[in-house]
């Protein structure tokens, strides 16, 4: 059976998401460990990524209201705008105020798979937009998927201050700044060119002539789309926390585990990426045949398993090959988890549902940052592992509870 050609619109997007997860990759490796070379305690680099984390949760709900309204181009060019700007301010000096900034600003580090940080509901909403419902599973994760491998080759760069010997740590990471800062000039210039329909007004409620009531239809279906919406932040809570603990803080924990280099790091992370992105497509592939949300789950609870055996490889390389194949289980998933939160609503609502989809998430992975800085401090590398792995698997038994009835609606509609 042919497949639906994807809409030009997507495919640009796609491609910016590659662009952008590069720098993204880079970043991930580099910035714990850049901050570690400047003396900075894990509480430190814990607590400034907590920071930004709280700052993108509370954009983005306006984001995604205000994308409903306006349009959803202006916010990825603003995103971008903001990048540039953190990334030259950090070429500059090592400043800490500075490095803050552009860590908060930017999210630097955090790892977002090439997602435009408190900016992505706009960015979501206009994918789901010009995708057909059908073609979604197929579609996010195929986004998701170059993301990842956009991840993979900034995570190999990101080891490029080993290849420096500069006078100061600035000098090393330097060149990596510049990077991210010329791929972002590259996505504001493919935006800038993007042409985006004019946005429909925001369905308001019929009325009835006589009473000026809120008809039952639209009234049910409000209701409905809300508890779905409300039940996906429900279970993101868990799994957010669960991300917060070890997600921004990876490249660290190795570096305090098994005392690596920063390109030894960034090669196992490379690969993870990459193997993340390659199944990604498997996943996508997964939901057509026994169900978007059943795809996640048992992926998820995989990961969960080997994540709980992480904290006790004896050396690196076992380490590396089982965070490898942990992540491409886990978080190959992300595609079928954010095509299902933009199935929940209807258009003209879809930037605030993606807007509750993130925000359920980044509220409690921003604190996950700060809980595993001061545990490290105190040498207790093993415990956040072993609670991302605990919450993860009750995330997947709350995820299958809560949405399997989706995949048989799925299959029937």
């Amino acid at each position: 059976m042919s497949r639906t050609p994807i809409h030009p619109i997507a495919q640009r997007l796609i491609w910016i998401r590659g662009l952008r997860s590069i720098g993204q990759g880079a970043m991930v490796v580099d910035i714990t460990l850049y901050l570690r070379a400047l003396h900075w305690s894990g509480a430190s680099i814990g607590g400034v990524t907590t920071v930004a984390g709280l700052v993108g949760a509370a954009l983005i709900l306006a984001v995604g209201v205000l994308s409903d309204r306006i349009g959803r181009k202006p916010f990825l060019l603003i995103y971008e705008a903001l990048t540039i700007l953190a990334a030259v301010a950090a070429c500059l000096t090592s400043h800490a105020i500075i490095l803050i900034l552009a860590i908060v600003i930017a999210g630097f580090g955090r790892g977002q798979s090439g997602a435009a940080g408190p900016f992505s509901p706009a960015e979501q909403a206009w994918l789901a937009r010009v995708v057909g419902r059908s073609e979604r599973g197929r579609v996010f994760s195929l986004n998701n998927a170059v993301g990842f491998i956009g991840m993979a080759i900034g995570s190999l760069l990101g080891g490029m201050p080993d290849l420096f010997h500069g006078p100061t740590p600035l000098a090393d990471y330097r060149p990596v700044f510049v990077m991210v800062a010329v791929l972002s000039v590259a996505c504001a210039t493919v935006i800038t060119f993007m042409q985006e329909e004019r946005m429909a007004p925001v369905a308001q409620p019929q009325r009835t002539n006589a009473n000026q009531k809120v008809s039952d239809e639209d009234s049910q279906i409000l209701r409905r789309e809300n508890r779905s919406m409300m039940k996906l932040a429900a279970v993101n809570v868990i799994n957010g926390l669960a991300v917060g603990l070890t997600g921004p803080m990876m490249a660290y924990w190795f570096s305090l585990r098994y005392g690596v280099s920063t390109s030894a790091i960034g090669l196992t992370l490379s690969i993870g990426f990459l193997a993340t992105g390659l199944f990604s497509i498997v996943n996508g592939m997964m939901a057509t045949k026994i169900g978007m949300v059943k795809s996640v789950t048992w992926m998820r609870v995989i990961g969960s398993l080997m994540m709980l055996t992480l904290p006790w490889m004896p050396s690196f390389a076992l380490a590396s090959v089982l965070y490898i194949m942990r992540n491409a289980v886990n978080r190959g998933t992300q595609g079928n988890r954010t095509a299902l939160s933009a199935s929940l609503t209807r258009d003209s609502r879809r930037g605030f549902a993606t807007s509750v989809n993130a925000l359920s998430m980044r509220l409690p992975s921003a604190v996950g940052p700060t809980i595993s800085g001061y545990l490290f401090d105190m040498n207790e590398l093993a415990l956040p592992l072993i609670l991302t792995a605990v919450l993860q698997l009750a995330n997947a038994g709350l995820y299958q509870w809560v949405f399997g009835q989706y995949d048989k609606k799925e299959s029937t509609a």
